[in-house]
């Protein structure tokens, strides 16, 4: 059955169908007449595919895996994924990756580009769409930083009382490495430094450090690559202690129930960017070499290193 908003955009296309045929074929007895109607059946359901499918925007989110200050590359990121879908694309952005899980699981998103843990967790409600390639590779690492003027930090071991900043309870690089790390120390987490604050943003961590603000944190190693050509001299300001193992790079993630031809052709718009010179320029301000489909096995380590942590009870500091 056909809603109140669906009826009423096919009378509008039904009453233009006919108002063009008669302009086009001055509806007459006879085979003109017949030709008429076909175009005017045929305006019909396409006003109904057009209004349906095509003004609907696709809801694609952003996170902390993206520098939200670079409205420009969103804004031709948008242009570019609408000439190419033939339909209007919204970016969505919001402080946390649960709230992104939430949103994808209520349907009210269809893509969000997410940190890798948060895929893991949370895989009943998402489906694996597309992954960056950064540095030839699908994967990406967690650093460990604190500032400049600190050259006698080498581990985390040694900002034991310090204050540590971390990105998002669900991130990976940004949470979940260093409560790994203290689990490995043989250190309850909870205690191990005087204090710790979540930034909900890499860009966050990495000012906080160079500000002098807390004495180290770990960070998306992509993001501080980024933050290091974009703004060299707030980089110049922290130091990279260590970085980890490689883990599957943070990945574009669809809701579960997105119909599969939408699945598909976003998709496919994603993992073709390369071919064209827009794409590519795109992928260069992203600092991407392009998007692949990837698989499941991209994410075992993070998966292993979220059980533990999670089996653990790990969590911040109690003061």
């Amino acid at each position: 059955m056909l809603g109140n908003g669906t009826f009423s955009r096919g009378v509008y296309f039904l009453i233009n169908g006919v108002y063009y045929a008669k302009k086009l074929f001055s509806i007459s007895p006879g085979e003109g007449k017949m030709r008429a109607l076909c175009l005017v059946f045929l305006l019909f359901l396409s006003g109904y595919s057009w209004a349906e499918t095509q003004a609907v925007p696709l809801r694609l989110a952003l996170s902390a895996v993206f520098l939200g200050e670079r409205q420009d590359v969103v804004v031709r990121w948008r242009d570019y994924l609408e000439s190419h879908l033939q339909r209007p694309v919204m970016f969505v952005q919001r402080k946390s990756y649960r709230e992104l899980t939430d949103m994808l699981q209520q349907g009210e998103l269809d893509a969000a580009w997410i940190c890798s843990s948060p895929y893991v967790k949370h895989k009943s409600v998402q489906k694996l769409m597309a992954v960056g390639v950064w540095q030839g590779e699908p994967l990406y690492q967690s650093y460990l930083i604190v500032p400049a003027t600190d050259t006698t930090t080498h581990s985390i071991a040694d900002l034991r009382g310090k204050i540590f900043a971390y990105s998002d309870p669900e991130s990976n690089s940004g949470y979940y490495v260093a409560q790994g790390e203290l689990l490995n120390l043989g250190v309850d987490p909870k205690h191990f430094f005087s204090k710790t604050m979540f930034t909900y943003a890499h860009r966050k961590n990495v000012e906080a450090v160079a500000a002098g603000l807390v004495n180290g944190a770990r960070v998306d190693g992509y993001i501080y690559d980024m933050l290091n050509t974009l703004y060299p001299a707030l980089i110049a300001k922290t130091r990279v202690v260590q970085k980890s193992e490689k883990f599957g790079f943070p990945p574009i993630v669809a809701r579960i129930d997105l119909p599969q031809a939408e699945f598909r052709q976003l998709s496919t718009v994603l993992l073709n960017m390369q071919n064209d010179a827009e794409g590519k320029a795109l992928l260069a301000a992203l600092g991407l070499d392009k998007f692949v489909a990837g698989n499941d096995h991209l994410f075992d380590g993070v998966a292993e290193l979220v059980s533990k942590v999670d089996r653990a009870g790990g969590g911040v500091n109690v003061p």
